[in-house]
């Protein structure tokens, strides 16, 4: 059974994320999201050795943001290496990007599924891993225009 790491931000990401829970009883899966009041019932819903929380940071308060962000690519290398995952699926966004560079970097399968949110910009986040993403998935066909060569998917609702 291979090993997927599902990993998202807070929010819209994560409600998308958990759109591809049907996924999980085909799989050894683990969840990452950011610690917040609103999904840390997800541990008791998922399980403590399948859900692991990063520090929730936003780029609106960028010095606090840079540490942060550092302290979570840290602690992605830390998770990397516990679940050790075949695959890493995720719906964004800068959460996520530490642990694709490192699944990428292990020469293991980097899934993105490009935010709903948007149908005609990429995110940041997106333009970091497109190049390196085995598979880029976009949920408006406006965004192939965008990512050349993701493969449009739908939406993911």
């Amino acid at each position: 059974m291979k090993k997927i790491l599902f990993i998202s931000s807070t929010g819209g990401h994560l409600t998308e994320m958990l759109q591809l829970a049907p996924m999980f009883e085909t799989c050894d899966y683990h969840i990452v999201t950011e610690k917040t009041e609103a999904n840390i019932g997800l541990k008791d819903k998922y399980g403590k050795d399948r859900f692991d929380t990063l520090v929730y940071g936003t780029k609106d308060h960028i010095l606090s943001y840079g540490f942060k962000f550092a302290y979570n690519y840290l602690k992605s290398e830390v998770l990397y290496w516990r679940i050790k995952p075949d695959y890493v699926i995720t719906t964004g966004t800068h959460t996520a990007v530490p642990m694709c560079q490192i699944a990428h970097r292990h020469h293991k399968k980097v899934i993105w599924i490009e935010t709903i949110a948007n149908s005609t910009a990429p995110t940041m986040a997106g333009k970091m891993i497109y190049p390196i993403a085995d598979l880029f998935i976009v949920q408006w066909k406006s965004m192939l225009k965008v990512y050349p060569n993701a493969v449009y998917g739908g939406w993911i609702f």
